[in-house]
């Protein structure tokens, strides 16, 4: 009797803890990778602008700093962090936020142009 009842709250437990996490992944559902140029920030250092930038989007600095990626800061200014396509939206209308597009990963072709083959 007591392994039935071991075995019952265990699978009860299972599920409020997969309801737990889908309640907390819920405003992450659909987030993929996005690139956000900007303009160059004006007396703000790289990463506390897109801190503040995303934060007005997302809601609190702490969700800000969860969905930040990484900074860009040398060749373009401007970071990439994980959001939906909702959040990339709202983000691509704010004043400063130049382009915002998805990431993409490309894979080079392995084989050589044309014909090699001897």
């Amino acid at each position: 009797m007591q392994k039935i009842h071991f075995f019952l709250f265990t699978i009860f437990l299972l599920f409020l803890t997969s309801r737990t996490a889908t309640a907390a992944d819920s405003s992450l559902s659909g987030a993929k990778v996005y690139i956000v140029y900007t303009e160059k920030p004006e007396g703000q250092e790289p990463e506390a602008y897109a801190i503040k930038t995303l934060s007005s989007v997302l809601g609190s600095e702490d969700a800000a700093k969860e969905a930040l990626i990484y900074i860009y800061k040398y060749a373009a200014n401007g970071f990439s962090a994980k959001l939906t396509p909702d959040q990339a939206s709202q983000l691509s209308k704010m004043p400063g936020v130049l382009q915002v597009y998805p990431s993409r990963t490309l894979q080079l072709d392995p084989s050589p142009p044309g014909n090699m083959l001897v």
